[in-house]
């Protein structure tokens, strides 16, 4: 993984580049490492990322038969564009190390780890692997550590981790949790790291799971972390750029473009001054849709 003025650039099982400011994350879907059936159906759902659970998803009695299937299921391929997240055990339970003796192998896009307190928590995995390390942002250490953990040269992602959250918490509310979220969406921003948004665990309300994405979107998430396949065709829908987002990135980046030309630093587009910010944010607006775009022809 390398970092550029504060992006990083991935590479998804077929070897292609992508920054992680420009790779879909959308939709970012649990999978339990034990369920073989859900690991062979996951190869063809629309999920722009899949998090392998080898911890909470996996029976204490699975543990050891999870991680030899997960394994072998990862290096026959298969997921194309998919990237490819392995949550383990953390390194301070009986499972841990196992996990990334199995795992390390078979190469993922990047390794999850749970209930990350602090950047110390990085840095026994760092040392055993050049893989992204992704942390699970779930326990008030942790939450008060974002912008330390969100500097570590292997950090690639937070994924908010909202139950476990909202147990230590006790909070019985999203709102309540409001700062948490945002905190660690201000140290990713400032690290140049992605933030997904944690579960929505009322899995047939469609309705409450597109009114949380939203809000999740309106934050800045990159996405939205799912525990079942139907809740897909949302996260997908609401994280990615309108038609008319997308018809005015172009109109805004035209338009600038022409004023320049006059020798002009800002235009207007229906009524509201563009300058460069704007134009910025415009061109990485038309970069996820086309990275959407590619991701759903593959």
């Amino acid at each position: 993984m390398l970092r550029l003025h504060g992006l990083q650039v991935v590479t998804s099982e077929n070897g292609d580049a992508m920054t992680i400011a420009s790779r879909p994350l959308r939709s970012v879907l649990y999978i339990p490492g034990s369920k073989g059936r859900a690991l062979e159906k996951a190869r063809g759902l629309a999920a722009d990322a899949i998090i392998f659970d080898l911890e909470d998803a996996v029976a204490l009695g699975e543990k050891d038969s999870a991680r030899t299937l997960l394994a072998e299921t990862l290096s026959q391929g298969g997921y194309g564009k998919r990237m490819r997240i392995v949550r383990v055990n953390g390194m301070d339970t009986a499972w841990g190390a196992a996990d990334l003796d199995a795992i390390l192998p078979a190469k993922p896009d990047a390794i999850l780890l749970p209930k990350v307190g602090g950047p110390g928590d990085l840095d026994a995995v760092a040392a055993r692997t050049d893989l992204p390390l992704w942390a699970m942002m779930e326990t008030p250490a942790g939450i008060l550590n974002a912008a330390a953990i969100a500097a570590h040269p292997a950090l690639q992602g937070f994924v908010m981790g909202t139950n476990d959250l909202a147990k230590e918490l006790g909070s019985r509310t999203r709102g309540a949790m409001a700062t948490a979220l945002q905190l660690c969406l201000l140290a990713a921003r400032a690290h140049g790291v992605a933030c997904i948004d944690g579960v929505y665990n009322a899995f047939q309300d469609e309705d409450g799971l597109r009114a949380e994405c939203e809000e999740g979107r309106d934050w800045g998430m990159d996405g939205k972390t799912l525990i079942h396949p139907a809740q897909l065709a949302v996260a997908n829908q609401v994280f990615a750029p309108s038609e008319a987002e997308v018809d005015l990135a172009r109109r805004q980046i035209a338009a600038f473009e022409e004023a320049g030309a006059k020798g002009e630093g800002v235009a207007v587009v229906d009524g509201k001054i563009v300058e460069n910010l704007h134009v910025e944010t415009a061109r990485a607006t038309l970069a996820k849709a086309e990275a959407i775009a590619a991701m759903e022809a593959a």
